[in-house]
């Protein structure tokens, strides 16, 4: 992997271990040469990310529509900063320019990006790994309705499985570096949509 996208929060709570987990994931992006693929804000943990793999001599790809930029939260110390005309611009670019995505704690728009690139890998359109940084388990409650999810035969536990849950960044990183993800077309061929 060359590239990260990461999705995460607007703002930031101030909590010392989310702060201590974004600069482990800063350290173990750099230390792997990964560049960082990210939405081009300068404020909340997208802020705080950014400058930790700035500090540490990382590459920072941010994507950021225009209305963004004109309201002044775009980060102007950025390796690159690319600027699209609206949202669906910035996360298709986003996803094409990474080659894995993780999810840090975040609100409404995080969870719809995540909920995408990993409805995308489901399809098979993309076979790129997703993980999520589980941070005090923040996200303890969403992986328990996706657990809900396939008991109600809503979702495979085959595709329940395609998202890494970790607390820990290195180990994140290193299970996405092996990941090797098949599409599941039994959905397709059901429906006779292959």
């Amino acid at each position: 992997m060359k590239s990260i996208g990461v999705y995460c929060g607007a703002n930031f709570n101030g909590d010392p271990v989310l702060l201590a987990a974004i600069e482990n994931l800063a350290e173990t992006l750099t230390n792997h040469e990964i560049r960082l693929v990210y939405g081009g804000g300068s404020v909340g943990v997208m802020g705080v990310i950014a400058d930790e793999i700035l500090s540490r001599n990382g590459l920072v790809t941010g994507v950021i529509p225009q209305f963004l930029m004109d309201k002044e939260v775009g980060h102007t110390g950025l390796s690159e900063m690319i600027i699209t005309e609206n949202m669906h611009q910035r996360k298709q670019q986003m996803a094409d320019l990474a080659d894995g995505f993780i999810i840090l704690p975040g609100g409404f728009g995080t969870l719809e990006e995540f909920f995408e690139v990993l409805t995308w890998l489901q399809l098979g359109l993309h076979a790129k790994p997703i993980g999520v940084l589980n941070i005090g388990g923040f996200y303890d409650h969403l992986f328990a309705q996706m657990d809900v999810m396939v008991q109600h035969q809503f979702l495979k536990q085959s595709n329940r499985d395609l998202v890494f849950n970790e607390a820990d960044p290195k180990i994140l990183v290193e299970k996405m570096m092996k990941f090797d993800a098949l599409p599941d077309d039994k959905w397709f061929k059901d429906r006779n949509l292959s």
